[in-house]
């Protein structure tokens, strides 16, 4: 609906361009109104123009994230090694020493009902990881 809305304006922009050079009028006053039909329909377009650009940017970044995420490899639990372990978000050396001590896992959610580590930490990590 609103690239259709983008579309007619610039219609009425060439419309305007059109009719007004067929008028009798002479070459200034036929170029003043083009000029001032360009401008009212350029600032009835802006807002539309406006939300149409952020929504193409949302759509962008959510592609980017889904690209970056289908690329994003998982890290095995019962394999990683604590240099591994430490690139995930909020793992210091320390949590990462507790995981590779708490091997073997038989599923990720083991780091929490064994308490290595907590529901919050698990959440930042749950799409990272994997047992396999």
């Amino acid at each position: 609906m609103k690239i259709q809305g983008c579309m007619a304006i610039a219609g009425m922009l060439l419309a305007a361009a059109w009719f007004g050079a067929g008028c009798g009028d002479d070459a200034a006053e036929r170029e003043r109104k083009i000029h001032d039909e360009a401008a009212k329909a350029a600032a009835q377009a802006k807002p539309v123009v406006e939300e149409a650009g952020r929504a193409v940017k949302a759509a962008v970044d959510g592609a980017k994230e889904g690209w970056d995420k289908g690329t994003q490899k998982t890290l095995d639990l019962n394999e990683a090694s604590e240099d591994d372990l430490t690139g995930l978000p909020g793992i210091s050396k320390r949590e990462a020493r507790r995981i590779i001590a708490g091997r073997p896992y038989k599923d990720e959610h083991q780091l929490v009902s064994r308490k290595i580590l907590t529901q919050a930490q698990y959440e930042k990590i749950k799409n990272d990881v994997a047992v396999k």
